[in-house]
């Protein structure tokens, strides 16, 4: 799935309007991204216009209890990847990139 700013804005500052996002997963609605910065972050999803629909056949795909959206691709679906990913620690680093290296090396065929 891809992604643009529907507005110019000066919030989100880590990210560019205009400029094309790949949707790394999506998190209660959200989508996570990879900022201007490099970073996976989690964007409020009424903030983007969707330029592309198509979703990676691996992603796992999951609601919640109130019916809010979960998908991600597999190896990134456990609980609490990204607090340990943000906490550095070193599987799930490597998890992580490994993921969007596959995943983005996909979203251009």
């Amino acid at each position: 799935m891809t992604v643009t700013l529907r507005r110019r804005s000066p919030k989100p500052r880590d990210l560019t309007y205009s400029q094309p996002y790949h949707v790394l997963g999506i998190e209660a609605g959200d989508y996570r991204l990879l900022n201007d910065r490099g970073r996976p972050y989690l964007y409020p999803s009424r903030l983007f216009k969707i330029i592309d629909r198509r979703e990676p056949g691996e992603w796992v795909s999951e609601l919640g209890e109130d019916g809010e959206r979960y998908a991600y691709p597999a190896p990134l679906n456990a609980p609490g990847f990204f607090e340990d990913f943000f906490d550095g620690k070193k599987a799930a680093v490597e998890t992580f990139w490994r993921a969007m290296n596959e995943q983005l090396a996909g979203a251009g065929a």
